[in-house]
C-alpha cells in the first residue's frame, strides 16, 4: 500500500487543512475496495458510481466534478503525467532536470518567512550518495508524514536555490512500513519497476486531491468488467487504436509513458467519432425537415435592388450569394455560416439574402449583440434599399431600451407582417415578439449568443426558417464541424475596392514609456486634417469593465502568462485627460459605452458618423459593425488585454473610407511575453485568416471553444479542435460512411449506447440548434 501526497493537497490560505479532509489520506467516507456485490449488468459504464465508491464518496466527487456514473468519472482524464524516468544520483542533478528519486526523509524543519507571512518547510531526503532539499509554502501540516527515516518517491523538477539543489511542491508517494519497497535497496529490480512508472496528476479541487482521485479510481478499474468499444474494429485496426477497455487502463494506470499516448490516441478518436456521428445525424435529420422555399423573381425586390447599388459586387459576394440562394430555393432549412475579413462585405450579403425572402412576402429577423450595432445596421439597411424600398419593405428597430411607443409600433409591423426586415437586439427572443411569416434569422456575430437564445428566435417561425449565421471572426473547419454543429461554411474572403486599408503600429510603453505624448500628438495631426478619431479602452470606469476577452489575472497578481497586472484604461478617465491636453483643446470628445441608454448611444453615434464629434472614447461596443469612412485613426489603449481577432476587428472601423488609417496598439506589457505576442501579432499583418491561426495557437483550448452553451457533458475531454484536425475529420467522414450504410445505427448497438450516455437531452439539443 502507498500513501500519498501531491502538489494538489487542500490547504487554506494559511496553510491550514480545511475541516474535514486529510491531506494525503482517504476519500471522505475512506472507500473500501469494491465487493463482487457489485451489479453491473449489462451496461457497466451506466453503474452509478455510489454502488462502487460508497454513497459518501459518490456524493464529493459528484459535488466537486459532476460525475454521477462509472462512465463519466472514468472519462476524468489525468491533466498531466510526471513522467519519473530512470533513478537519478542526487549529487548529479542538472538544475531544471525533471526527476524522480527513491529516497529517505532525514531531516524535517519548518521556519517564519522574513518577508512576508507564512512559512517555509524543508525536509531534507537522501539516496546515500547526496543530498536534496524538498521546499513546501505554507504547508506545515505535510510534517504529519514527512517525518524522519519515511521513504518514498519523489518527483518534481530541480531548482537552485542559493547553489542548493531543490525540488519545491514536488509530487510524492510515501511507503507504508508493511511495503517491502520501504527497506528495500533502491536501486534493486522492484524498486526501480516502481520509479518508472508515470504518476497520473487529474483535476482537483481543495477537498479531492489528486491522489485521492487516483485510488478511487484504482477501486473502479479493479472491478470493472469488460466494455464494448464504439469504434468499429475495422477502423481500430486501420489506425492502430487499442480497445476501449485497455485504453481506461492505460489512461489511469500506465506501465510506462507509451501506454498513456496511446490510451490518449484511442480514447481521443472515440470522442471525436462519438460527437461526429451525433453531428451527423441532426444533418440528416434536419435535412428531413420542411421548410418554404425561398426563390428571387425575375424583376422583383432583389433584381431591383441590385441594379441599384453603386458598385460591383465581388468574386467571393457573388459566390457566396448564390450558395445561399440555392440552400433556400431547397425543401429544407438553410444553416449557413458566412465568415469574412472585417468589411468584406458580410452584411451586403446577408440583405440580399432577406430580400429573396422578401419577395414571396417572407419576413427576416436580423438580431445583434448591442444596440449600437442594431441601429448601425439598421441604418445600413435604410441607406442601401434607397427611399423606394425602404418604404415598401418598411424596416424596423426592436430593442430592449425603446420608449413604449416605439416598441409597440415595431411589435406591431412584426407581427402584422407590414415590416419584412426587423433587426434587434435579444429584445427579439421575447415571448410577446411575434411574426407574420418568418422565413429567415440572421444571426450577426454569433459568438455573443448562445445556442438557447438562438434556437428562440428560430421558433417563432410557424415553419422552420432559414439560419445564416455571420462571423468576422474565421473559423477553422475543424472548429466548425465540432462548434458549430450542422452548419455549412461559406467564406468571403477578398475585400471591395476603394479602401485606403490600416498601418498599424505597437506602441511598447514597457520600454518606450516617453512614447505616450506622441500617441496624441498623431491624433491632432489627424484631426488637423479633418479627420475622426477612435479611442478604445477595456474598462468604462474603475468599477465597471466590458467583455474584452483578456485573460483573468492569477492569484499573484499577475496575468496567466507572468505579465504583472495594472489598473485598465478607463472611458471615461480617459476622455476626461483628454479634454485637458493643451493638443487636444477645443476638440468634441465624446464616450460611448455599454451603460449608456440606447437614446444615448443613438445620439453619439450619429453625432459621430456626422461629423459633430472629433474622438470618440469607447469599450467595445464599436467593435462590429460600426462605419464611419471619415475615421482614420484609432489608438486602443492596453491592447494587450484583448485577443487578436478582436484587436483586428476594432482596427476595421477605420480606413473604410478614402483616408488611409493609422492604428496605435497601445500596451504595457513586456517583450517576449504572450500578452505582448498577440498585440505584435496584430500589428505585423493585416490577414485576418492568418491572424486566427494565431489567435487559435496562442489561446487556450477553452478559449477556442467558449463557454460551455449546455448543461449537460458534450465538452470536449481529449480532443482538441486545432491540434487534432485530422482526428476530427477522419472520424467525421468514418460517421458519414456508416450512417449512409446504417442510418439508426441498429448494427452498431456500441455506438448508439455511446451516444446516448454521451448526448443527454439538453446536449442533443444543443447540437441540434447550433
Amino acid at each position: 500500500m502507498v500513501t500519498s501526497r501531491a502538489d494538489t493537497a487542500p490547504t487554506t490560505p494559511g496553510g491550514s487543512v480545511p475541516d474535514g479532509s486529510v491531506p494525503g489520506g482517504s476519500l471522505p467516507d475512506g472507500p473500501a475496495p469494491a465487493t463482487p456485490a457489485v451489479e453491473w449488468g449489462p451496461a457497466p459504464l451506466d453503474v452509478k458510481l455510489a454502488n462502487v465508491l460508497g454513497g459518501r464518496t459518490a456524493k464529493a466527487i459528484e459535488k466537486a466534478f459532476g460525475h454521477r456514473t462509472v462512465g463519466e468519472f472514468l472519462e476524468h482524464a489525468p491533466r498531466r503525467y510526471a513522467e519519473r524516468g530512470a533513478l537519478t544520483a542526487l549529487d548529479s542533478l542538472a538544475i531544471g532536470e525533471p526527476v524522480t528519486i527513491v529516497a529517505e526523509v532525514v531531516e524535517v524543519r519548518e521556519r517564519t518567512m522574513r518577508a512576508r507571512r507564512g512559512s517555509i518547510l524543508e525536509a531534507k531526503i537522501g539516496d546515500g550518495k547526496g543530498l536534496l532539499t524538498l521546499t513546501f509554502f505554507n504547508q506545515g501540516w505535510r510534517t504529519k508524514d514527512l517525518v524522519v527515516g519515511a521513504r518514498g518517491i519523489f518527483a518534481g523538477k530541480v531548482g537552485d536555490y542559493r547553489g542548493a539543489r531543490q525540488l519545491a511542491h514536488p509530487d510524492y508517494e510515501l511507503f507504508d512500513a508493511d511495503d517491502p519497497r520501504a527497506t528495500a535497496d533502491p536501486e534493486s529490480d522492484e524498486a526501480i519497476r516502481f520509479s518508472r512508472q508515470p504518476i497520473p496528476i487529474y483535476p482537483a479541487t481543495a477537498s479531492l486531491s489528486s491522489w485521492q482521485i487516483a485510488k478511487a479510481m484504482g477501486i473502479v478499474l479493479d472491478t470493472l468488467p469488460e466494455v464494448t468499444d464504439p469504434i468499429p474494429a475495422s477502423v481500430r485496426t486501420r489506425l492502430d487504436l487499442v480497445p476501449f477497455r485497455k485504453a481506461l487502463e492505460m489512461l489511469h494506470r500506465p506501465e510506462k509513458v507509451a501506454d498513456f499516448k496511446r490510451a490518449q490516441d484511442a480514447l481521443r478518436y472515440r470522442e471525436a467519432f462519438v460527437l461526429q456521428t451525433a453531428l451527423v445525424q441532426r444533418r440528416i435529420a434536419a435535412r428531413a425537415t420542411a421548410s418554404v422555399a425561398r426563390v428571387a423573381a425575375p424583376g422583383g425586390i432583389l433584381e431591383r435592388f441590385d441594379a441599384t447599388l453603386p458598385f460591383t459586387l465581388t468574386d467571393d459576394q457573388r459566390a457566396v450569394g448564390a450558395e445561399i440562394a440555392q440552400d433556400m430555393a431547397g425543401t429544407w432549412p438553410m444553416h449557413r455560416l458566412v465568415q469574412g475579413e472585417v468589411g468584406s462585405g458580410k452584411t451586403l450579403v446577408a440583405i440580399r439574402a432577406m430580400l429573396t425572402v422578401a419577395e414571396s412576402g417572407g419576413q427576416s429577423a436580423l438580431i445583434a449583440p448591442t444596440e449600437v450595432l442594431a441601429a448601425q445596421h439598421l441604418r445600413s439597411i435604410v441607406k442601401f434599399l434607397g427611399p423606394d424600398l425602404a418604404a415598401e419593405l418598411r424596416p424596423v428597430i426592436l430593442t430592449g431600451s425603446q420608449s413604449t411607443d416605439e416598441r409597440r409600433r415595431a411589435l406591431l409591423a412584426a407581427a402584422s407582417g407590414g415590416s419584412r426586415l426587423v433587426v434587434g437586439t435579444h429584445a427579439l427572443l421575447g415571448d410577446r415578439v411575434d411574426f407574420a411569416e418568418l422565413g429567415l434569422v440572421v444571426v450577426d456575430e454569433q459568438h455573443r449568443f448562445g445556442v438557447e437564445q438562438r434556437e428562440a428566435l428560430r421558433t417563432k417561425g410557424a415553419t422552420p426558417p432559414h439560419v445564416l449565421v455571420l462571423t468576422a471572426t474565421p473559423i477553422p473547419r475543424t472548429v466548425a464541424m465540432t462548434v458549430f454543429g450542422d452548419l455549412d461554411v461559406s467564406t468571403i474572403q477578398g475585400m471591395p475596392s476603394g479602401r485606403a486599408g490600416v498601418e498599424t503600429f505597437t506602441v511598447g510603453l514597457a520600454e518606450h514609456p516617453g512614447w505616450e505624448s506622441r500617441i496624441w500628438t498623431r491624433m491632432a495631426e489627424e484631426l488637423a486634417d479633418g479627420r475622426q478619431a477612435f479611442v478604445v479602452c477595456p474598462a468604462i470606469d474603475d468599477a465597471h469593465g466590458e467583455d474584452d476577452g483578456a485573460p483573468e489575472p492569477a492569484a499573484d497578481g499577475s496575468d496567466p502568462e507572468g505579465t504583472p497586472t495594472r489598473k485598465p484604461a478607463t472611458v471615461l478617465a480617459t476622455a476626461e485627460r483628454m479634454r485637458t491636453m493643451p493638443v487636444l483643446a477645443g476638440r468634441r470628445i465624446e464616450v460611448l459605452h455599454g451603460r449608456m441608454t440606447a437614446e444615448e448611444k443613438d445620439r453619439v453615434m450619429t453625432s459621430f458618423a456626422d461629423g459633430a464629434v472629433d474622438v470618440l472614447v469607447a469599450t467595445t461596443v464599436i467593435e462590429v459593425g460600426v462605419d464611419v469612412p471619415n475615421a482614420s485613426m484609432m489608438a486602443v489603449l492596453d491592447a494587450d488585454r484583448f485577443g487578436v481577432s478582436q484587436l483586428h476587428q476594432l482596427r476595421g472601423r477605420i480606413g473604410r473610407g478614402q483616408y488611409a488609417g493609422v492604428c496605435l496598439l497601445v500596451t504595457h506589457a513586456e517583450a517576449e511575453t504572450v500578452s505582448r505576442e498577440r498585440v505584435d501579432a496584430v500589428a505585423a499583418s493585416d490577414d485576418g485568416f492568418e491572424l486566427a491561426r494565431v489567435d487559435l495557437e496562442l489561446r487556450r483550448e477553452g478559449d477556442v471553444l467558449g463557454e460551455r452553451q449546455s448543461g449537460g457533458r458534450s465538452s470536449l475531454t481529449l480532443l482538441r479542435v486545432v491540434q487534432h484536425a485530422d482526428v476530427i475529420i477522419d472520424a467525421r467522414d468514418e460517421a458519414e460512411r456508416l450512417l449512409e450504410r446504417d442510418p439508426d445505427l441498429s448494427g452498431s448497438p456500441a455506438l448508439r449506447d455511446a451516444l446516448t450516455r454521451r448526448l443527454d437531452e439538453s446536449d442533443a439539443a444543443f447540437l441540434g440548434k447550433n
